[in-house]
């Protein structure tokens, strides 16, 4: 099974794709062959960088390209009072004394910095399907797992702001 992705993840990298692939591939190679033009190859710093600018575009076109072809769409619906994908998630956790609010992801969209869970991960897996009020453990591995309670679920379900994952 390959990368869970929504609709819109999966739009979303089409896009980026037709900008690596239209846009900025034929920039990429004009600067290789312009630099080049420069003189000593072993010297040229300039032409060392633009290859090297080349060569990660066509690395990330590459990831993006084996990721469409092995993933799996999940649907971006959730059921009303239900965390489900994109929900927005107010958690309060008992051990810390801490509330947090969450929003649940894709993997590709993840960023814990912004507050932005995957499915996949510990907390996006132990959230999922449940209801305001509701305690769930969140089982980080074999020997850790915590408490939290979930005190509001805000229904939207847009993610046209997400960004997708650099790497």
């Amino acid at each position: 099974m390959g990368e869970r992705l929504t609709q819109t993840d999966v739009e979303k990298i089409q896009e980026e794709l037709r900008q690596r692939k239209e846009e900025m591939r034929p920039e990429l190679i004009e600067e290789v062959k312009e630099t080049r033009a420069m003189g000593d190859l072993s010297e040229n710093f300039e032409y060392h960088a633009a290859k090297g600018a080349k060569n990660r575009n066509e690395s990330r076109i590459r990831y993006l390209e084996r990721m469409l072809q092995n993933a799996t769409i999940v649907s971006e619906e959730s059921h009303e009072g239900v965390v489900g994908m994109n929900n927005t998630v107010t958690i309060y956790e008992p051990e810390d004394d801490e509330t947090e609010t969450v929003k649940i992801t894709t993997s590709i969209r993840s960023n814990a910095l912004e507050g932005k869970v995957s499915i996949e991960s510990p907390l996006g897996k132990a959230l999922v399907g449940h209801k305001v009020g509701d305690k769930v453990m969140v089982r980080v591995d074999d020997d850790y797992s915590y408490e939290v309670e979930i005190r509001a679920i805000d229904q939207s379900t847009d993610a046209s702001d997400d960004e997708i994952s650099k790497y």
